[in-house]
């Protein structure tokens, strides 16, 4: 194959023809930093950055209320300024307190739903000619294609966790029929890679069951048996057919739901207990979310301790009565 018949070929993923739009962009404009970001709660991610005029790298984490871009979304600025302290909002912006912002570009980058994913977007420290507005077409154009293949590999993405579900029958505990420690681990160590990617939120919950010990010393390790069994039914129930759900230890559970950030934890917690509750079983639950300043394994680290503290409380709480 020539390298010339190579520059035709398709980008190989939404990872390759981000960087080459940005690349693109940031040649043809001469703005000294151009970004693909990811909205998520309070987070600004960026996912990919170009240009050496602002301290500004892959992952880096910023507040989105902070953001032009957070008021361009709402309409409260425009989508081109070439001289950003003409534009009230933007001048009054912190982030424009934070650093020189001469100009900026952004356009947002949805999702097929109507949900906002991000924004393709570019600043520069020195304003910048009014021939700047004449390149918004051409930013909006990039920002639908990307978001085009974004959604196609989310969706691919979304499909392999749905086959991977059904390849992961040797990782399965025989008592219950969920993942085992192994097929766990190795779910997180998958979906840390494609969080890193996309930037995907994600939220984990530890349960553990209250007196599993008791039951077992009392009743017989039939009947302890049967509440893991009850247990494990009514989390797999519970949770999206995506989500990841384990049997990590003796009568330790633990829940992992991509795409589900801090705004979902307690809704996710709250239908857990529920789901526990008319099982008729007693845990102690711990939730946390994995942000792009941690990665899910601390997460797990976080729910885990949250757990703990729930258990310790109720331990304290019966001793005293």
């Amino acid at each position: 194959m020539t390298d010339k018949s190579a520059d035709v070929l398709p980008y190989d993923d939404f990872d390759t023809a981000c960087r080459a739009v940005l690349a693109h962009l940031s040649e043809r404009t001469g703005l000294g930093l151009w970004m693909m970001t990811r909205t998520e709660g309070e987070d600004w991610l960026v996912l990919q950055a170009e240009g050496d005029r602002y301290a500004v790298t892959d992952g880096d984490v910023m507040r989105w209320a902070d953001s032009f871009c957070s008021l361009m979304v709402v309409g409260k600025g425009p989508q081109s300024a070439p001289r950003a302290a003409e534009v009230s909002s933007y001048r009054d912006a912190p982030i424009g307190r934070q650093v020189p912002i001469g100009a900026y570009v952004g356009v947002p980058v949805m999702r097929a739903n109507g949900e906002l994913f991000g924004t393709l977007c570019a600043i520069d420290p020195d304003p910048q000619p009014e021939a700047l507005n004449a390149e918004l077409p051409l930013v909006h154009l990039f920002a639908r294609l990307l978001g085009s293949i974004l959604e196609a590999e989310l969706h691919g993405v979304e499909l392999a966790r749905t086959l991977q579900a059904v390849r992961e029958e040797a990782s399965l505990d025989p008592l219950t029929g969920l993942l085992n420690r192994r097929g766990w681990n190795e779910r997180v160590e998958i979906e840390e890679r494609r969080a890193r990617r996309y930037g995907s939120p994600a939220t984990v919950v530890i349960i553990d069951l209250d007196r599993l010990k008791e039951v077992n010393d009392n009743q017989g390790h039939e009947v302890g048996d049967d509440l893991l069994v009850r247990a494990g039914q009514a989390l797999r129930a519970a949770m999206r057919d995506t989500d990841a759900v384990a049997r990590i230890g003796g009568d330790e559970f633990a829940v992992l739901c991509m795409e589900s950030g801090a705004d979902a934890g307690w809704r996710i917690e709250n239908k857990i207990r529920g789901a526990l509750a008319e099982a008729g079983i007693e845990a102690s639950v711990g939730w946390s979310a994995r942000n792009p300043r941690q990665d899910i394994e601390s997460a797990v680290i976080e729910a885990d301790r949250a757990m703990l503290d729930e258990k310790h409380a109720a331990r304290n709480e019966a001793a005293s009565d």
